[in-house]
C-alpha cells in the first residue's frame, strides 16, 4: 500500500537533465527522422536497456559517453520541443508538481541552431507538456565545464529568466575540470541577481564542493554527496569538518540522485548511499532523478528505494520534498503556493489513507 501511496505522492524535482530523460522509443524515432545511423540498436527494448547498462559501469566519463546518443538525436528544433513535450507529460503523470529541468544549449547546435532557438524550443515543449495539469516546470541552463562558452550561456540564461529559465549550471566530467574555471561566468550570474546551482561532489570531492559555494556562490550543490569525506565518526557519535559543518550552517541544498550516483560507483547500493546519513544529520538533502533514460528511473522510483532501505514514511518523503520547494529557484510567493496549496494538503490526505488502510 505505501508504494501505491509514493506514486500519488506530491513531487518536487530540482536535478534532471534534458538529455538524459528521453523515452528509448522516442531516441529510435527521432535517429529514423533524421537520418541518425550510429544507435546500438533500434529495438526500444534493447536500447533502453543498452542506456541502463552504460550507466553502471561505476565511472562518470563512462556514464557521460552514452549522452552522445540523445544529444545527436536532439539538434532539430521540433526534436528538441518533442523531447521537452514529453520530459513534462512524463514528470506529471508522476505526480510531480514542481521541476527544474536542465539541459546544454551548446550540444545542440551542430545543425544550425542559435542558442536562442534552442532554448525557445524546449521552453515551447515545457509549456505544452505541463498544460492542464499541477505540474510547474522551469528550466536551467548548464554549461560545459570541458568547454569555454561557459559565460556566454550564462548570458542565455539571463536573457531568458522572464520566459520560463531560472538558473545556471555547468555540467560535464568533473575531475581536472574544476567550478573556477568558469568564474567569470559565476560572478556575471551574482551581479544579474540570478540563481546558480553547480555539479559539485558527484565523482570529485571537497575541493569541488568548497569552489562551488566559496568562489562560485552556488546557491545549491548538484549532487555534493562527498560532503561525507568531510564527516568522521560513528553512527550517533559523528564529527562535522569545517566545510560540511558550513554547508549545513547555511542550508545549502544538496541534490542527491541515489539511483544515478550506485551506477557511477560513489556507492554499491541505495541502502549504503550516504542520503541516510545525511538526513539523519539534518542536512537540506534533496532526491532528484539525474538522468531518467540512463537509470532507469523516476521520482516514484527513488522514493520507492527509500522507502524499502531506510523506512522512510510519508513524513520522511514529505520532508525531502519541502526541501526541495524551499530550495528551488521559483519566486518566493510561488513556492509557498506550491507547498501550501499542493504539497502539504496532499500528503494530509495520503496519511489519512494510509491511517485507513485505503
Amino acid at each position: 500500500m505505501i508504494h501505491e501511496l509514493i506514486k500519488q505522492a506530491p513531487k518536487a524535482l530540482l536535478h534532471d537533465h534534458l538529455d538524459g530523460g528521453l523515452r528509448a522509443r522516442t531516441v529510435v524515432e527521432l535517429a529514423d527522422e533524421y537520418g541518425y545511423k550510429s544507435l546500438p540498436t533500434h529495438d526500444v527494448g534493447e536500447l533502453a536497456s543498452w542506456f541502463n547498462r552504460g550507466a553502471k559501469r561505476n565511472d562518470l566519463v563512462l556514464y557521460l559517453e552514452t549522452f552522445a546518443h540523445t544529444c545527436a538525436v536532439m539538434q532539430h528544433r521540433d526534436a528538441i520541443e518533442r523531447v521537452a513535450y514529453e520530459c513534462a507529460v512524463d514528470l506529471a503523470a508522476d505526480a510531480v508538481v514542481y521541476a527544474e529541468v536542465r539541459f546544454a544549449p551548446e550540444l545542440h547546435t551542430e545543425t544550425g541552431l542559435t542558442l536562442d532557438e534552442v532554448v525557445e524550443a524546449a521552453l515551447a515543449g515545457f509549456s505544452r507538456g505541463s498544460a492542464g495539469t499541477d505540474l510547474t516546470i522551469y528550466a536551467i541552463l548548464s554549461a560545459m565545464r570541458t568547454a569555454a562558452r561557459s559565460l556566454a550561456i550564462a548570458e542565455l540564461a539571463v536573457r531568458w529568466r522572464d520566459a520560463g529559465v531560472v538558473g545556471f549550471d555547468i555540467a560535464g566530467a568533473e575531475a581536472g575540470y574544476p567550478p573556477t574555471r568558469h568564474l567569470d561566468a559565476f560572478q556575471y550570474v551574482q551581479r544579474e541577481n540570478f540563481h546558480a546551482t553547480i555539479h559539485a561532489g558527484e565523482a570529485f570531492g571537497l575541493p569541488s564542493i568548497w569552489e562551488a559555494i566559496q568562489f562560485c556562490g552556488g546557491e545549491r550543490l548538484g549532487h555534493g554527496v562527498r560532503i561525507i569525506d568531510d564527516i568522521g565518526g560513528e553512527p550517533g557519535d559523528y564529527t562535522l569538518g569545517r566545510l560540511a559543518a558550513y554547508i549545513r550552517d547555511r542550508r545549502i541544498p544538496l541534490e542527491l540522485c541515489p539511483t544515478s550516483n550506485v551506477g557511477t560507483g560513489v556507492c554499491a547500493s541505495i541502502a549504503e548511499h550516504p542520503i541516510g546519513m545525511l538526513r539523519r544529520l539534518r542536512f537540506r538533502v534533496t532526491v532528484n532523478t539525474d538522468n531518467r533514460l540512463m537509470s532507469d528511473t523516476s521520482m516514484t522510483k527513488e522514493m520507492v528505494q527509500l522507502h524499502d532501505a531506510f523506512g522512510w514514511g510519508l513524513d520522511d518523503l514529505e520532508w525531502l520534498t519541502v526541501n526541495a520547494m524551499k530550495s528551488a529557484f521559483a519566486p518566493f510567493p510561488e513556492r509557498l503556493r506550491i507547498i501550501n496549496g499542493l504539497i502539504k494538503p496532499r500528503y494530509a490526505l495520503l496519511r489519512a489513507d494510509h491511517t485507513l488502510g485505503v
